[in-house]
């Protein structure tokens, strides 16, 4: 069986801005990771670009925030597990597709990461809608789907 689709292994992504969409969907307990097997998951992916100097952006929901802004789903402790398990320091962004996103991703340097706040605080996320996707995807030159229980999403 053949695929149209390319890994990463098979693109240049040297001092490119690459879009990752994680599966960072962490069980928390008063704000603390309770299990980070997901987080683990995506290192691979996220080290093979670490080593390649891109400019990484992750983005992930977490839970149902039903659209709106709530600091119960907030993607502050992945940000910070991300960081112990890397030994580099992870950026979160106040949103996803504002100012603030935009911006810190703008001023990506190689070899940096960049985690969106969780794509779920935005309604059109569930509803699958272009408008939001083409924005989140105008801020990268590279996407890659490393989280394959939300493909159906992508």
């Amino acid at each position: 069986m053949t695929y149209n689709k390319k890994g990463i292994e098979d693109i240049d992504v040297t001092g490119k801005k690459v879009l990752v969409r994680c599966d960072f969907n962490v069980p928390l307990e008063d704000g603390k990771i309770t299990d980070d097997n997901r987080i683990v998951g995506a290192l691979p992916t996220i080290k093979h670009l670490l080593s390649k100097k891109a400019k990484i952006i992750l983005c992930s929901h977490m839970g149902r925030p039903k659209g709106e802004f709530n600091m119960k789903y907030t993607l502050e402790p992945v940000a910070g597990r991300l960081a112990e398990l890397l030994g580099v320091k992870v950026t979160l962004a106040a949103d996803v597709i504002g100012e603030d996103a935009k911006s810190k991703a703008a001023a990506l340097k190689s070899g940096e990461i960049l985690l969106l706040e969780n794509v779920r605080f935005h309604k059109e996320e569930e509803k699958n809608d272009p408008g939001f996707a083409k924005t989140l995807a105008s801020m990268a030159d590279i996407f890659v789907s490393d989280a394959f229980g939300t493909v159906h999403r992508a």
